[in-house]
């Protein structure tokens, strides 16, 4: 307590104030912690918990509804009847697991002390379209790396990097070194196939030198209220210019399905680039800004809570689009050929043929 409050009595009319000030205190207090308290950490509470917690600030209901007809109501009675008191706790880890794969969304993850409810079909049923086999054929075993890129010079004068993780950060340094070594090719290669995300801002990053003015990307919008539609008004994203060295020269971004999440937001970024071109597989998606909660019983959720869509306005949620489709074919694999490496391969010398360099 501090010790001037017994210096310093309380004022006449704030004295007599107090004992009708209180009984309202009180009664205001329990609305601050009403979500933890609400929901008993029961088999039956904890399901109620999460329905809840995601139906009041997940960001894609309109949108998945539109897509595919996504009800959230009809989800919380088909998996509601599955619970029982009698469950043990892996079953109603099961149910609630099966619930959020509802929502078709891999940002969306369950987490206990014994396992990681997760939905990886956004990527498991579509062609692999990556081969790390053929990566090392591909870079060698000469490869320079710079923090979380490796990268070298193709006999073709070819400049390619693979950047594995934007969990990996680097710095300005790093990628200064890089596109010096790179400076005298003809075109640059950015493979970030099997990218599943990490941090936004390593891909900002290394999109803001692939630009040289600022660059609408997008727009993103924030929850403000429980209801569904409930956003802020889209802002929009700006990527501004790196004050570093700057790429001049053609540059193809090589995807898959399993670019998810920041690398899908880099592939985003990309397209806005002016000499940038997108080659391969649809990406994965992974369009909203992660939001993360707690059920009574300590486990963790976590799933897309800020949507954001590409400068036309258009949601990735569901992946973006390259701009040359390529699939790897079994005869290159065969012969330890990289169909989109060599597709993004041609498109830069023929790039160059015509430019005359």
């Amino acid at each position: 307590m501090n010790p001037s409050f017994h210096q310093h009595p309380l004022p006449h009319f704030l004295a007599r104030l107090l004992p009708l000030l209180l009984p309202l205190l009180t009664l205001c207090l329990p609305l601050a912690c009403v979500d933890e308290e609400e929901y008993a950490d029961t088999n039956e509470g904890n399901f109620e918990a999460l329905w809840t917690i995601v139906d009041e600030h997940y960001c894609f209901f309109d949108y998945k509804k539109q897509e595919y007809g996504l009800d959230w109501d009809a989800v919380y009675e088909k998996y509601r009847q599955r619970v029982n008191s009698q469950m043990t706790e892996e079953q109603l880890f099961e149910v609630l697991t099966d619930m959020l794969a509802e929502l078709r969304d891999g940002h969306v993850n369950l987490s206990s002390v014994y396992d990681f409810g997760r939905y990886w079909s956004w990527y498991e049923n579509y062609p692999a379209n990556f081969s790390d086999s053929l990566l090392r054929r591909y870079l060698g075993t000469d490869y320079r790396i710079a923090a979380g890129l490796k990268y070298r010079i193709l006999d073709d004068n070819i400049g390619y990097v693979c950047y594995e993780s934007f969990q990996d950060g680097i710095g300005e340094g790093n990628t200064d070194q890089m596109l010096l070594h790179m400076m005298l090719c003809d075109g640059l290669i950015i493979d970030v196939r099997n990218n599943s995300g990490g941090n936004l801002t390593n891909a900002e990053k290394l999109a803001a030198r692939f630009i040289n003015e600022p660059t609408l990307v997008g727009y993103i919008a924030h929850k403000t209220g429980k209801g569904h539609s409930d956003f802020s008004p889209w802002k929009e994203q700006i990527l501004q210019p790196s004050s570093n060295l700057r790429w001049q020269k053609p540059v193809a971004v090589l995807t898959n399905r399993k670019v998810y999440s920041a690398a899908n937001e880099f592939v985003k970024y990309m397209r806005c680039a002016p000499r940038a071109i997108i080659i391969g597989d649809w990406t994965g998606g992974g369009a909203g800004m992660p939001f993360s909660s707690s059920l009574p019983n300590g486990w963790s959720v976590r799933f897309s809570a800020c949507p954001m869509t590409d400068r036309e306005g258009q949601s990735t949620e569901f992946g973006i689009a390259p701009d040359i489709p390529c699939q790897l074919s079994d005869e290159d694999t065969a012969r330890g050929i990289d169909t989109i490496i060599e597709e993004a391969r041609n498109y830069l010398v023929s790039c160059s043929r015509r430019s005359g360099s």
